[in-house]
């Protein structure tokens, strides 16, 4: 037996597929098992190690870092969404002298290292005149680098759904803009979304980029509490505290956008069903009136 894109395993194939699995497990195991055994060598789960982070003020100062690194993802993920709405939008036009130059932008921003972004806009402004707080060095370069790429994404979205969904929106008298807003659109969005969703968690962890602009978010004082000698130079305990927090981060955002997709593709499936389902007015009037008549052709006839 088999399916459309691979052949089913057989029973030596799947005795096979079971060892590897269990083989891949047992190494990560081990790999996991060695990084504990080498902090518990070093000493590193030691009482004095973790005794910074019994103080209500170190808390406080991470509660203060973690809103930092939320304030410059928000604003990034919005301005990455409407700049990659903007460039997908250009790359998608039918006119040469507004495609090609729109298409040769997104080029340059998606090549160009969000850090080397933030280098030319914290260190490289200056040079001209021009001085930026880190906290916009940080937005403007997360924007231009995922604005760009969602272009793309957003593109190759529109441009995988069938032709017949375009020509379909001008055959009802819809134009270009119409269609795109109201036919194309909502559809790649809703194919696409898992694919933003994971350039938006690349959004919130790149954010810890800003540490070596010294913006104050999350690993810059991580950096911060572990350099400070008088608690025994704590690097690796922040470390850990902070990977912690941004993984908590990532995962609640995954659970709120997954959310939002669930909701998106049961909202376009259930109104494409009511709008099939339920019948006009003006059809129940015909039916009424059509009825009537048959009534009345019936009872003259008798």
């Amino acid at each position: 037996m088999s399916s459309v894109l691979y052949d089913v395993p057989g029973p030596r194939a799947i005795i096979r597929n079971r060892i590897i699995g269990v083989i891949v497990v047992l190494v990560v195991v081990a790999i996991a098992g060695f990084f504990v055994w080498r902090l518990a060598v070093t000493g590193q789960f030691t009482a004095e190690k973790w005794n910074i982070f019994t103080y209500s003020q170190i808390w406080v100062q991470i509660a203060e870092a973690t809103l930092r690194t939320l304030a410059a993802f928000a604003v990034a993920a919005v301005g990455a969404l409407l700049l990659g709405f903007v460039l997908a939008i250009g790359r998608l036009s039918d006119h040469r002298w507004l495609r090609l130059p729109v298409g040769g932008v997104v080029e340059v921003l998606r090549a160009v290292p969000v850090l080397i972004f933030m280098f030319l806009l914290y260190y490289g402004l200056p040079v001209l005149g021009v001085r930026l707080p880190s906290y916009w060095a940080v937005v403007i370069a997360l924007i231009a680098y995922n604005g760009s790429v969602l272009a793309e994404v957003i593109r190759a979205g529109v441009e995988s759904l069938p032709r017949g969904q375009r020509e379909a929106g001008y055959a009802i008298g819809l134009r270009k803009a119409g269609v795109m807003r109201l036919v194309l659109l909502p559809q790649a969005i809703r194919a696409m979304m898992p694919v933003i969703i994971a350039q938006l968690v690349v959004t919130l962890k790149d954010t810890a980029l800003g540490f070596i602009i010294t913006y104050p978010e999350l690993l810059f004082l991580a950096r911060s509490i572990g350099s400070q000698a008088t608690y025994d130079s704590p690097i690796v305990q922040a470390t850990m505290v902070v990977a912690v927090i941004y993984i908590g981060l990532c995962l609640l955002l995954s659970a709120v956008a997954s959310t939002v997709e669930k909701r998106l593709r049961r909202g376009g499936r259930g109104g494409r069903i009511a709008a099939a389902n339920q019948p006009t007015q003006e059809g129940t009037d015909t039916e009424l009136i059509v009825a009537q008549k048959g009534g009345s052709g019936l009872a003259g006839s008798h």
